[in-house]
């Protein structure tokens, strides 16, 4: 059996900034891992993995001056981020072969920023960052 907990918090100013970052990276993250297997399969119709995709969209992506603040959050919902983008994948395909039963699924599609519903995903191992910023 496997447990959910939802939560809900009330941030103060620096904990929304932090949550803020937090969920921008996830984002930037999501997209650019997208956006790459969208165009590695229009070039080549291959697949990127996922452990690839952690290695340029994570790794190499917070040495570049341009996603260096990457950096700056926990590196675990950036890889959770990752994991989720083949979980919709795979859902995808197999909605349209048949083996997914339910609605259709369809193609995973880019965040936005102006999206009011953000999320971001935690290991069990993983202690939350954003409670040792103050509060009551």
């Amino acid at each position: 059996m496997k447990l959910r907990y939802n939560y809900r918090l009330y941030p103060d100013a620096p904990q929304r900034e932090s949550l803020a970052r937090m969920f921008g990276c996830v984002r930037a993250v999501w997209n650019d891992a997208l956006a790459r297997r969208k165009a590695a399969w229009k070039a080549g119709r291959t697949r990127i993995s996922g452990t690839q995709l952690q290695q340029i969209c994570i790794t190499a992506a917070k040495r570049t001056p341009e996603r260096e603040w990457l950096g700056e959050v926990s590196p675990v919902p950036l890889q959770q981020s990752l994991r989720d983008l083949d979980v919709a994948y795979k859902n995808f395909f197999d909605s349209v072969s048949g083996k997914r039963k339910g609605p259709k699924m369809g193609l995973p599609v880019f965040k936005s920023r102006r999206d009011h519903r953000q999320s971001a995903r935690f290991t069990t191992t993983e202690p939350f960052p954003v409670t040792g910023h103050g509060g009551s």
